[in-house]
């Protein structure tokens, strides 16, 4: 065998790894996706999302009750009050989503925040935690709801976690308690870029 005759085959050889081992590496990150570093968001995606109804969500006060046509067609940030006392991670919580809110600056009117109460807290205690907050609506969640939201966190929710809802009501993103707020915001302004609704 001569000289050309090993390049020819060098160079067959080549081409045939450079077309295979693409579509081994495919392969290989679609049983383990877990392989793939990158990422695009900083949230837990809720997987399937949850799908909601607007009837699902009732006002826990009279200022809600009037208010509840806001949450309508807007993305949603979702505070997760687990227990009847909002604790200090559930008022940190409360505050930088809040923030989060403000920093949207144009994109502030596509978002609304809610305290999604899932005991029954004291309605006068419970107006010290948003004493200074008066655009947080407060809202209960329906039996049914309850049911969806044991799917995403059978363990149940701890003081301070959030969830991000879309406008057409599906919960897509859920943050542990101690989540960074600028994170969050990302995410946020990541999805309202690519977003047509809401």
């Amino acid at each position: 065998m001569n000289d050309q005759q090993k390049k020819n085959r060098l160079l067959i050889l080549t081409l045939f790894a450079m077309a295979f081992i693409p579509f081994l590496a495919a392969l290989l990150f679609k049983a383990k996706p877990e392989w793939l570093q990158g990422r695009t968001n900083y949230g837990q995606l809720i997987v399937p999302p949850v799908t909601t109804e607007a009837s699902e969500l009732t006002g826990f006060d009279a200022f809600t009750s009037d208010n509840l046509h806001e949450l309508n067609a807007h993305w949603l940030i979702v505070n997760v009050i687990p227990k009847q006392d909002c604790n200090a991670a559930c008022l940190d919580a409360l505050h930088k989503t809040r923030q989060i809110q403000l920093m949207l600056n144009k994109d502030l009117p596509r978002t609304r925040r809610i305290a999604l109460l899932l005991d029954n807290p004291d309605p006068k205690l419970a107006e010290v935690w948003w004493q200074d907050d008066k655009a947080l609506l407060r809202v209960k969640p329906s039996d049914s709801l309850m049911a969806k939201l044991a799917q995403i966190k059978p363990e149940g929710f701890r003081d301070g976690a959030v969830l991000l809802m879309d406008p057409l009501r599906n919960l897509m993103m859920q943050y542990d308690p101690g989540f960074d707020p600028y994170k969050i915001k990302n995410d946020l302004t990541h999805l309202l870029r690519i977003s047509q609704i809401g």
